[in-house]
C-alpha cells in the first residue's frame, strides 16, 4: 500500500469514527430529553456538530474524541468557539421557533474506554 492510499485510509477510518461519534452523542443527549434538530449543520460561520434543544436551550454541541476530556476541551480554541455561538446564533434566528432562545456551546467528549461526558456550557466566561 502506498503512503497516499494509507492516509486515504486513515482519513476513511477517522471519518466513520467521527459520525459514530456523533450518533452516540446525540442519543446521549436524547436519553437526556433533547431534541435534536441537526447533524453537521453547515453555516457561513461553522459546522456545528450537533444542534439540540430541551426547554429554552438551544445546544450547539461539540463532538470529541480524544485520549481525555482535558484534551477534548483543549481541541477546541476560541476562535472555534466564538464562530460556533455566531453559527447558533444565525441558526436560530432563521427559524422562528427558536426564538427567544438561549444559545449555549456544549462539548460532549469520548475517550477510549470511557463512558462519553456531556459537558453544558462547556466553555462559560469566555
Amino acid at each position: 500500500m502506498s503512503r497516499a492510499e494509507a492516509r486515504a485510509a486513515r482519513g476513511t477510518a477517522g471519518r466513520i469514527a467521527g459520525r459514530r461519534a456523533e450518533v452516540l452523542a446525540a442519543l446521549l443527549l436524547m436519553a437526556k430529553g433533547y431534541r435534536i434538530l441537526g447533524f453537521r449543520l453547515k453555516t457561513r460561520q461553522a459546522e456545528i456538530d450537533l444542534l439540540a434543544k430541551r426547554g429554552q436551550v438551544l445546544a450547539v454541541v461539540e463532538v470529541k474524541r480524544r485520549a481525555s476530556l482535558l484534551a477534548a476541551l483543549e481541541t477546541v480554541t476560541y476562535d472555534q468557539r466564538a464562530r460556533l455561538r455566531r453559527a447558533g446564533a444565525a441558526v436560530a434566528a432563521g427559524r422562528p421557533a427558536l426564538a427567544g432562545a438561549t444559545i449555549r456551546l456544549d462539548l460532549i467528549a469520548l475517550a477510549p474506554g470511557k463512558l462519553p461526558r456531556h459537558i453544558p456550557d462547556a466553555w462559560k466566561g469566555d
